[in-house]
């Protein structure tokens, strides 16, 4: 790969996704596939005048072995380093990027029953801290090609074929073209130009519909907003959370959401793949659960505490959207959730609330943001999906017709 095109993508992260600040601290959460390109993304922090960049670097692996040989009761111990570093978060409130490139089946063979049971033992002493770093900081998550990840997409060809090829699209699919920057200042425009005709209308709920046997209406937040692209902390710096985007996003609110969803795209969850599934919804939550490959995964994801089984998102993105015409299958959230309309499991984001910079995490909850320690996108877009909105004087709009917008 053309290491000028790989620099601007590096820039477009650091700069666009990040925003990085002169003074900040950065924490960059990386596999070990591509080094040299890390090394870009730091140096590109030291430019921007960051005080610190410190790299974890992971290797799923070790990551497995950890799993497999580890007791529960050693995998739910919560130290005093992380506990450490947790509280050097809150206080500094560093930038945080993940790069992400791992293998969609690097967990196979693991007990996923006690991935989720040590999960849940930790999430107690996590969450304060996750609270009190909310909207606060800047973050991003961007993808870079693994190994495995490469030859899963593209089996046959080589791996170094493989690798290029993934790179290849990553980077178009991120609009890494001669001035990223100024791309990404235009989609986000059009982004914002799609959430300010939705928020006008003020919809109280959503209704999809498609061939493939999707039948389900959500109910929206009366304080509730629609968002995409960029968005700013509390202390109003810009940045970009995903890279790539193509998705405008709301959470609706908990507890009222009925029928049927048929997943579109398999998920990627803990290592392991879920393909052919779906959900029925009764009251706002998950009433049953249906999956070719790893329905007990897909049970225990959803049992992982009271608001698991709840929706925290519902986003909305064109079938003819640039990463769905790739015709690749990414096997990665990132790039399949930016593929077409999903939805969310979990947890729910507090900024879809109007005035949630004056409200406690507690009223946001209190006002209809779903809490969960999990927040798991999945795919149910399709061809011929329509959706329409519904407003409290009972207007029908339509708001997607054959999978695409209709506004």
């Amino acid at each position: 790969m053309d290491n000028k095109r790989l620099r601007k993508y590096a820039v477009l992260i650091i700069k666009c996704g990040l925003n990085v600040q002169k003074g900040q601290e950065v924490v960059i959460r990386c596999g070990l596939d591509q080094p040299e390109f890390v090394a870009m993304c730091v140096e590109e922090c030291y430019k921007l005048g960051a005080e610190r960049v410190k790299v974890d670097w992971s290797y799923m692996p070790v990551t497995k072995l950890h799993y497999l040989n580890r007791t529960l009761e050693s995998l739910s111990d919560f130290t005093d380093i992380e506990k450490a570093e947790l509280q050097r978060r809150v206080d500094k409130l560093p930038c945080r990027l993940w790069l992400d490139s791992e293998d969609p089946d690097g967990l196979n063979g693991t007990d996923s029953e006690k991935i989720s049971k040590a999960n849940m033992a930790r999430f107690p002493f996590i969450k304060p801290y996750r609270d009190a770093v909310e909207n606060k900081e800047q973050w991003c998550i961007a993808a870079v090609p693994g190994k495995e990840w490469a030859k899963k997409i593209f089996p046959g060809l080589s791996e170094e074929d493989a690798m290029e090829k993934l790179w290849e699209n990553i980077l178009d699919c991120s609009r890494v073209d001669d001035d990223p920057i100024a791309a990404w200042k235009k989609h986000n425009e059009k982004l914002a130009a799609r959430c300010k005709f939705l928020n006008e209308h003020k919809f109280v709920s959503l209704e999809y519909k498609s061939s493939n046997g999707t039948d389900f209406k959500v109910g929206l937040n009366p304080r509730g907003r629609f968002a995409g692209g960029g968005e700013y902390t509390l202390g109003k710096t810009y940045f970009n959370p995903n890279i790539p985007s193509e998705e405008v996003f709301t959470s609706p609110v908990r507890g009222i959401a009925e029928g049927k969803v048929v997943a579109t795209k398999p998920l990627s969850y803990q290592g392991k793949l879920i393909e052919d599934f779906g959900f029925v919804f009764k009251d706002g939550k998950v009433s049953e659960v249906y999956a070719r490959t790893n329905r007990d995964v897909l049970e225990k994801m959803i049992s992982m505490d009271e608001g698991a089984a709840y929706l925290g998102e519902c986003a909305l993105i064109a079938y003819d959207s640039p990463i769905n015409n790739t015709g690749i299958l990414f096997y990665n959230t990132l790039f399949d959730e930016n593929a077409s309309c999903h939805l969310a499991l979990g947890r729910g984001f507090n900024e879809c609330l109007e005035g949630f910079e004056n409200m406690t995490v507690e009223e946001c909850e209190k006002a209809g943001i779903n809490s969960s320690m999990i927040h798991v996108d999945f795919m149910f877009g399709s061809k011929d999906m329509d959706i329409v909105g519904i407003t409290k004087d009972g207007e029908r709009v339509q708001i997607f017709k054959d999978g695409n917008w209709a506004i």
